[in-house]
């Protein structure tokens, strides 16, 4: 069976500036898939030139297997940190591991917590109207269970 570690340093070997690994999973019945992904979003002629260098570095004489190479979806939730800085000052959603859901803009990103700035409509004594209030929360990373790009069209 392919060793999963093997696979994630031939692929931070290969990767060029500006680029990162995103997760790598090798099942059972070695079907490796690889997400990579970019500051500068990844194309298409990127994955495959990783496959390509993947299909170079494994021996399928020794062992088959069915590889996989892309970018992580727009709807996958965030796995490592690098793509927490890469959407930077865009709208995500968000879910901690206690169940609470936050949408806001992720404004500040560190190497242990990130900063979501949430706009709610809430009852403010002194108005009659519902006021619009701008609260930021922070979060460490155990906190939260998922986290992904809110997609809009305009």
């Amino acid at each position: 069976m392919v060793k999963r570690s093997d696979i994630e340093e031939m692929v931070k070997e290969q990767l060029s500036k500006g680029m990162f690994l995103v997760d790598v999973h090798v099942s059972a019945s070695n079907v490796i898939k690889v997400l990579i992904d970019s500051f500068d979003g990844i194309t298409i002629d990127k994955c495959v030139d990783m496959s390509r260098f993947l299909e170079k570095n494994l021996d399928r004489e020794t062992e088959d297997y069915e590889l996989q190479v892309s970018s992580p979806g727009l709807s996958e939730p965030f796995r490592v940190l690098d793509q927490y800085l890469k959407n930077k000052g865009r709208q995500i959603e968000m879910m901690t591991v206690e169940g609470e859901k936050y949408s806001g803009l992720l404004k500040e990103v560190t190497s242990d917590r990130i900063v979501l700035e949430t706009t709610t409509q809430k009852k403010v004594e002194g108005f009659k109207k519902k006021q619009r209030v701008i609260e930021e929360h922070q979060f460490n990373y155990g906190e939260i269970k998922s986290a992904k790009v809110i997609v809009t069209f305009k």
